[in-house]
């Protein structure tokens, strides 16, 4: 079994690369349960799979200058964008597969934090639609 450590994803929002931004990322997949439980279930509980959802959870560093990440996401705001996400900046293959699909960029909280820590901001942003895994 391969093991990997996480050390340079790939990110991008918007068709714009944000992974030099980026301390974390996180891609979730999952589906409603909707219980089919009959009387012919004989006790037990039964379920099958509705729809599906997902979120791209990320942390970055924030930069203010404009032109860069506070503005880039500013603007997007209120928007579906297109998303891509794979393990690193390598090309897609059968080891470093890509995720793409569209978000919904429901919120951007540009300021965040105590006295003395870094500029960083947490993102979670839900999956609009169909998200694909591709290998090539």
């Amino acid at each position: 079994m391969a093991k990997s450590v996480l050390t340079n994803v790939f990110i991008s929002l918007g068709g714009t690369d944000l992974s030099t931004y980026c301390t974390k990322a996180e891609y979730k997949r999952s589906a409603e349960d909707k219980e089919t439980t009959n009387y012919g279930s004989l006790g037990s509980k039964e379920f099958i799979g509705g729809l599906r959802s997902g979120s791209l959870e990320l942390e970055f560093l924030n930069d203010f200058a404009t032109g860069l990440l506070d503005s880039i996401m500013d603007a997007l705001v209120g928007t579906v964008v297109a998303f891509e996400i794979r393990p690193t900046q390598a090309v897609v293959g059968v080891s470093n597969p890509k995720r793409t699909g569209n978000v919904l960029i429901d919120s951007w909280d540009a300021i965040s934090g105590g006295v003395g820590d870094l500029a960083s901001v947490k993102c979670s942003y839900p999956t609009s639609g169909v998200v694909a895994r591709a290998v090539a």
